[in-house]
């Protein structure tokens, strides 16, 4: 009995950390991806907010989960094209616009969501999964990591694929010149302006379908504030994974124990209040910058404004 109820915690205890973890890897990967550009997206939690609420809307009227998704990566995108625009563009102060843009993704989706589902308060259907022939028989690891959403696995595959995009092609080269030493990108011919423009886009199209995911997988319906502050953990996980984008998956699923513990505990008869559950990803978040902070990268032009001809 005591095997069982042990099989039984582990894995709901891994299944329900990858669930967690992917909306933190969308975000954190986007995040990366935007701090090697140069550009600091603090409004990262806004985009996330935007892309569920999106795909939450479009998914209930069309039934389609990939529809969704999709809306998801737009209305991030479109988040992140204010922050594009104002701050990469403009010049102006990316951390004040940034809690602008989560000020404003917070205000706007709560009203829209009262507005229309304040009485009905829908939700979606059971999201699908692909389960990979063989693997998904194997104890434990089979129902929890290899019976996922197919986005689950996009998700893993898309962090290895930064990496090589970073390391390997020109465009990777031109966004670390663009967060590193944006005068010498703009004298070899490259717009150091459209560069870090594309690189706050994909941050907030990662974000989005971060946020997609978790309304559409994670809890099957939106509620007003429901990111709970998963774009600023995001933020730290990138900023710890030094570039390295694969790292960013290990971040990810610490803190998604951190979030599926107490669902998994329940499993076996202990019960914990919501408000410890909470905090517990931020208790995380503490334990992990005083142990690792030190050992952060952050590029040397990362959040300053670029003027051609200034110094």
């Amino acid at each position: 009995m005591s095997d069982l109820l042990s099989q039984d915690f582990l894995t709901a205890l891994i299944s329900g950390a990858l669930v967690a973890s992917v909306p933190l890897l969308f975000a954190s990967l986007g995040e990366l991806i935007s701090e090697q550009a140069g550009v600091l997206n603090v409004g990262l939690e806004g985009y996330m907010l935007f892309g569920a609420f999106l795909s939450f809307v479009i998914a209930y009227n069309t039934g389609s989960e990939l529809l969704g998704l999709l809306g998801g990566i737009v209305a991030g995108a479109f988040g992140a094209l204010i922050m594009a625009v104002l701050c990469v563009r403009m010049n102006l102060d990316q951390i004040v616009i940034g809690i602008a843009i989560i000020l404003l993704a917070e205000g706007s989706t709560s009203l829209l969501n009262d507005a229309a589902y304040a009485e009905t308060r829908p939700s979606l259907g059971t999201p699908s999964e692909f389960a990979i022939p063989l693997l998904k028989d194997i104890p434990i690891l089979g129902e929890s990591v290899f019976s996922q959403h197919w986005i689950v696995y996009v998700g893993i595959a898309l962090a290895f694929f930064v990496r090589w995009m970073l390391l390997r092609t020109s465009a990777g080269l031109s966004l670390r010149a663009a967060g590193e030493q944006p005068q010498a990108l703009d004298v070899a011919g490259v717009s150091v302006v459209k560069t870090r423009m594309l690189a706050t886009l994909c941050a907030g199209a990662l974000g989005g379908l971060g946020g997609a995911f978790l309304v559409i997988v994670g809890a099957g319906s939106f509620t007003p504030f429901i990111t709970q502050g998963a774009g600023f953990i995001a933020i730290v996980i990138a900023m710890l994974s030094r570039g390295r984008a694969p790292w960013t998956i290990l971040g990810s699923i610490l803190f998604g124990i951190s979030l599926s513990v107490a669902t998994a505990l329940q499993l076996i008869g202990i019960s914990i209040p919501t408000d410890y559950v909470q905090m517990l990803p931020f208790i995380v978040v503490i334990v992990v910058l005083v142990l690792f902070a030190r050992r952060s990268y952050l590029p040397s032009a990362l959040a300053l404004p670029y003027v051609r001809g200034e110094r």
